[in-house]
């Protein structure tokens, strides 16, 4: 189905191959076919750990729906919400498991609903209809699109199964849907709008009468967002050989970057934050300001430190259960009940912050944060036997009114940090690398066993503080992190061992 548009038609579209494209996905397979596939965490002192691993991954397949055959989506998705429309946010970061789950079946291929749906001007719309794959909004309604997280989920996709077809495939209507956010969501100054329901915030009071317009202010996650689209679509170009969109892609992040660190830095605070039409910064420091971390690039060095350091301290958002969507010294702050965004813990957002903290080398600060985060979700559900949207972050518990998680966001982040933050484990398959980061202490051997490595083999990684112990299928090159202590070796296939004394 062609999606026509009043604006000019983007060129790029037309290399766009989904929108012509029959269905993907013949099925959703049960959950019982797919989990001997998935990675097996190894926590012989942490069993609650183990337990909620697997009920998160059963919950989020329970999630999943395959569409009518009269409807216009191409692939499964992930329902967000109870009304059943399919949403970018929660897609995005569902399909962030994409690498851990091998085989013909891929959760990558829920993204390809949006692009079978792209305008010809390049517009994507945030939400489809579940039923018939219709947009849920005009392309002018300033909620009508974001966050733009797709080159973000493809680039991971990348980076754990080293699939550059898919590359190949998706950076088309990527590129032409940031060109079209970039002619419709930026002002002169090349900062990004949005709005607190596009950007999924919607009740933070981070702008005034913010939920649905964008007050003429610039926001930071949505230009940090933009800039990170950039970096990711850049590196994307490179690898295809697209050398003068690359070089456009880089003009773009070049005075996107100037303009963020020139216009949205709050040197008193030392914070980025959303600025008004007269140069006037926000009441609120927003977790969502972290999204400057993950373009590795953005945050100037001399900054980093400072910055960051609102993470540690107790009276910004190193609240007892990590991390409030808003910082505790921010007026509108509601540690007692949440109040949404106004001080609620979000695992989706926390683990975002977390992969920012890596992509800065903050790898122990990102652990040790993951370990509060994943120990307090799981003692609630231990208790309550539920993933809810949102937890308190002054007491243990769900934030008031509770609210099951119909998304499967929670689980998504829960399954992701136990592997990457509690674990400390990092796959770079185009690269063919593995990474372990030892911070976790503990008597008992810990680790994985059937981690995926690509589509072309698995891998088991098991170790104390003096051996680890490893079974694969493929050859590889192996670094491991223990204390102050780095280890680096090529392991063959087949069974090796080695001593990290």
């Amino acid at each position: 189905m062609t999606r026509r548009s009043l604006s000019p038609a983007e060129p790029l579209v037309e290399q766009n191959r989904y929108r012509h494209r029959s269905r993907i996905q013949s099925r959703i397979p049960d959950f019982d076919e797919v989990r001997p596939r998935l990675p097996i965490p190894v926590f012989p002192e942490d069993p609650c750990w183990e337990r909620m691993y697997w009920a998160a991954w059963e919950y989020l397949w329970g999630r999943f729906r395959f569409p009518r055959e009269d409807s216009s989506l191409v692939a499964g998705f992930t329902l967000p919400k109870p009304d059943g429309n399919i949403e970018i946010a929660t897609a995005t970061l569902v399909t962030q498991l994409s690498g851990y789950v091998p085989g013909p079946f891929s959760l990558i291929d829920f993204l390809d609903n949006f692009y079978a749906a792209q305008h010809d001007d390049g517009f994507i719309c945030r939400e489809l209809d579940s039923e018939a794959g219709a947009d849920l909004f005009y392309p002018f309604d300033p909620n009508s699109t974001g966050p733009n997280l797709l080159a973000f989920a493809e680039w991971r996709h990348f980076r754990l199964t080293g699939d550059k077809e898919r590359v190949a495939e998706v950076f088309w209507p990527l590129y032409a849907y940031h060109r079209w956010c970039r002619a419709n969501r930026t002002w002169p100054n090349g900062l990004y709008w949005t709005t607190g329901y596009a950007s999924t915030l919607i009740n933070q009071a981070r702008v005034p009468d913010g939920q649905y317009h964008h007050r003429h202010w610039a926001w930071i996650d949505a230009s940090a967002q933009a800039s990170l689209d950039c970096s990711l679509l850049e590196r994307m170009a490179i690898l295809l050989g697209e050398q003068k969109l690359a070089e456009e892609i880089v003009a773009e992040r070049e005075i996107l970057q100037r303009a963020i660190n020139a216009e949205m830095w709050n040197r008193d605070l030392a914070f980025y934050q959303d600025v008004g039409p007269h140069g006037q910064f926000s009441e609120v420091e927003s977790l969502a300001a972290y999204w400057t971390l993950l373009d590795g690039q953005l945050v100037p060095k001399e900054r980093l430190t400072a910055f960051v350091q609102h993470l540690r301290d107790t009276d910004s958002f190193r609240a007892k259960h990590v991390l409030p969507s808003m910082a505790a010294d921010s007026e509108a702050y509601d540690g007692q009940t949440d109040g949404g965004w106004r001080g609620g813990v979000w695992p989706s957002l926390t683990y975002m912050t977390l992969r920012g903290l890596k992509s800065t080398g903050h790898h122990s600060l990102a652990h040790e944060l993951a370990l509060n985060h994943v120990d307090t979700v799981s003692q609630v559900f231990e208790e309550t036997h539920h993933f809810w949207e949102s937890y308190l972050p002054e007491a243990l518990g769900p934030a008031e009114p509770a609210a099951v998680d119909q998304t499967g966001k929670t689980p998504s982040a829960v399954i992701a940090m136990i592997l990457e933050d509690i674990l400390g484990i990092f796959i770079d398959w185009p690269l063919r690398q593995v990474t372990w980061r030892r911070f976790l202490e503990r008597e008992q051997p810990y680790g994985v066993k059937n981690l995926p490595l690509g589509n072309e083999g698995v891998l088991d990684l098991v170790g104390d503080a003096e051996t680890v112990r490893i079974r694969s299928d493929l050859p590889f090159t192996f670094t491991v992190y223990q204390g102050q202590d780095v280890v680096q070796a090529a392991v063959p296939a087949g069974e090796t061992e080695f001593s990290l004394e």
